[in-house]
């Protein structure tokens, strides 16, 4: 039998982590990622939380590659990730006194037009028995603390955005 990343393993602690207060949630994971987002959709929305890993390509100040752990905006129009972004920085005092650490917020890391509120580990060891349970920590800290924040701005569980930077709101989805 394979043994399963650090990702993997980080989705299983997930699954013990996160309670159900935000409503539904569901979780993927690979060799090299996990993505957590609210709702019924068994497909990742567009809005999502994620740890995962970059190249020192895509983050310079680490040596061989980094872990990126937060939300993301993948919206293919720039300007509804931007949107997306706006809102939750209208709430970021908030917010990022419950994240703390080194959270930015801007630019995605590899990608033109998405965007990101995360933080990078610099070329952590994929062998650390404490890293899965460390990632999993971080991404319910996200969650926990841009959920409420999203769904007061008028974000939807699923974070489908209509053109003009408003959200849609999705049948079926949990109520913040």
């Amino acid at each position: 039998m394979a043994e399963l990343s650090p990702f993997e393993v980080g989705a299983e602690a997930l699954r013990t982590l996160l309670g159900s207060e935000l409503g539904p949630w569901q979780v993927r994971s690979h060799r090299w990622g996990l993505k957590l987002w609210f709702g019924d959709d068994l497909q990742a929305p567009r809005e999502h939380y994620e740890a995962q890993t970059v190249s020192r390509r895509h983050v310079p100040t680490a040596s061989s590659f980094a872990i990126e752990v937060g939300f993301h905006a993948e919206h293919p129009d720039d300007a509804l990730n931007e949107a997306v972004l706006d809102q939750l920085r209208a709430g970021g005092v908030r917010w990022r006194r419950s994240i703390g650490g080194a959270v930015e917020d801007g630019p995605f890391l590899g990608r033109q037009g998405w965007r990101r509120i995360s933080e990078t580990w610099l070329d952590p060891d994929l062998r650390d028995p404490e890293l899965p349970l460390a990632m999993a920590c971080r991404v319910v800290d996200y969650a926990s603390a841009l959920e409420p924040v999203r769904r007061a701005s008028g974000g939807a569980a699923t974070g489908r955005v209509r053109a003009g930077g408003g959200r849609a709101g999705v049948p079926g989805a949990a109520a913040g």
